[in-house]
């Protein structure tokens, strides 16, 4: 049974659903042509599956059909197709062979590469369906990215895709991890980029959404998912598309005083850049799968904690695959064109002068530096304690050990990004960057915060030391203590000794 895989081609799987009797359905298409309903008719024993195709391309018919929409190729667009279709499926042929078949309805809108070659090729797809005959439906929802350079190459990789996601919807709907593997079978996550999927309805009871898009990091199909505050999947394109993005990346393990203070500081001040005044801002915290994978495993629950308590404050969340920071800053250049702000602390800024992460290009710390502030990104550095940024530097976490000559640790002193040592030999690029306003301190920072660490809460949570709820926002403190996160246990009611 090894090699089962290897024998599920994307003709296979069409054939197979083919001649299964019990599922029939529609197949809506609007652009790329109806590619996942002609490899359905190329398999043969369509006719048993395939109740109607349709493929309205002019927006006039696609408006009269299912109603206006934002925009052409948008969730909104895709979920009036599947209502539409599903709703017809079921008034046309539920008295006829509702009894008998497990109905469907696989829906895509999509725009593929243009004949000038400077549009955005993606596309929604979904698939709507029963488990069996006359029950409530249920529901899988992705984007999708075309990276093919040719218009002809990226309508296969959709058609392969779309026959995918069906034949997973009907065979591999227990397994949802396994289904969301299958998406790429025959094409390869090169070609097509899943960055966004839902699992909905009865088949799915147990399903959390933000695991599941954990995953396609995970396995490769994307680099970056996206949760809003109320734990939602959220598609990264349409939250930033146009906006000018402030960003924080930690460990939020759990979010603290500090990591509040540092976002609210650099917003206030990334507002006030001439290139922001009166655009949109998006601001959001991220987390790298490397810190996700600290321990060496994934854990889910401390992942979701993460998510929920970030939520609890309002903030949208990004897991990201891009430990290097030009590589996050050019994630969000594929959509938006307006100024990139990141907030950071000090330590972080000297990692990002750590010469050993760029050695895999060939222009090395220049090369990546080009990259991150080619296009309007500015550093906004959050200052550190001189006592703990003396136990950061002998810890080893400096980008170089001649970061620690020049430093006269005394009380009350700060390290900024004015005074820190940086490298000798990287001292006149730091210089360049920090005079040219490409990196900034942060300005009005609560100085009571700045002695708080996440992996102290940690600690003093497992300890039950209770000066921890001090350190983090109110509601977070709220959150931990109610679903008992990580290792929080009500202190030990005292015992009365015996007379």
């Amino acid at each position: 049974m090894s090699d089962q895989k290897d024998l599920l081609t994307t003709n296979r799987k069409a054939l197979t659903i083919n001649l299964d009797e019990a599922k029939y359905g529609t197949f809506a298409e609007i652009g790329a042509g109806q590619e996942v309903a002609r490899i359905f008719f190329q398999a043969g024993g369509a006719a048993g599956t395939i109740a109607k195709t349709i493929s309205a391309y002019d927006m006039t018919f696609s408006d009269a059909i299912y109603g206006k929409a934002p925009r052409y190729v948008s969730r909104e667009r895709l979920a009036h197709m599947l209502d539409h279709e599903y709703a017809l499926l079921l008034e046309r042929l539920a008295t006829q062979r509702g009894s008998r078949s497990t109905f469907f309805v696989f829906a895509d809108t999509v725009a593929t590469r243009s004949f000038k070659g400077n549009n955005d090729s993606h596309g929604w797809m979904g698939i709507r369906f029963q488990t069996e005959p006359g029950g409530a439906p249920s529901e899988i929802v992705l984007h999708v990215r075309m990276w093919d350079k040719e218009a002809v190459q990226q309508q296969a990789a959709l058609g392969i895709a779309g026959t995918n996601l069906i034949y997973g919807a009907f065979y591999f709907r227990d397994d949802p991890k396994k289904l969301i593997e299958s998406l790429v079978d025959s094409v390869s996550a090169a070609r097509l980029e899943v960055d966004m999927i839902t699992f909905s309805g009865p088949a799915f009871p147990h399903v959390d959404n933000r695991l599941m898009s954990l995953h396609l990091v995970q396995h490769g199909l994307t680099n970056a998912v996206m949760f809003g505050p109320r734990g939602d999947v959220l598609q990264p394109s349409e939250v930033l598309y146009k906006k000018a993005t402030l960003v924080e990346r930690g460990s939020f393990r759990p979010v603290t005083h500090v990591n509040v203070d540092m976002l609210n500081c650099a917003s206030a001040q990334f507002v006030q850049e001439p290139e922001v005044a009166g655009k949109e801002v998006v601001a959001l915290m991220e987390i790298t799968m490397n810190n996700l994978l600290a321990a060496g495993r994934l854990d889910a629950q401390d992942f979701l904690s993460r998510v929920d308590l970030l939520g609890e404050l309002g903030f949208t969340t990004l897991i990201s695959n891009y430990s290097e920071y030009y590589r996050l800053t050019s994630y969000f250049r594929r959509y938006t064109k307006e100024m990139i702000g990141v907030a950071l602390g000090i330590n972080n800024l000297l990692e990002i002068f750590n010469e050993k992460y760029y050695e895999h290009l060939e222009g090395g710390i220049l090369e990546s530096f080009g990259r991150m502030f080619r296009h309007a990104v500015k550093l906004y550095i959050y200052p550190m304690r001189q006592e703990a940024f003396a136990q950061y530097l002998s810890s080893g976490g400096a980008a170089n050990p001649a970061s620690i000559a020049g430093h006269a640790f005394s009380a009350n002193v700060l390290i900024t990004a004015k005074n820190v040592h940086i490298t000798p030999h990287l001292r006149n690029l730091y210089d360049h960057l920090l005079e040219n306003h490409y990196i900034d301190c942060i300005v009005g920072f609560d100085r009571d915060a700045l002695g708080v660490y996440s992996r102290d809460v940690i600690s003093r949570i497992r300890d039950r030391d209770s000066s921890w709820e001090k350190m983090v926002p109110p509601s977070v403190a709220a959150a931990i203590k109610r679903r008992k996160l990580f290792g929080y246990a009500e202190p030990s009611a005292s015992v009365p000794l015996a007379s």
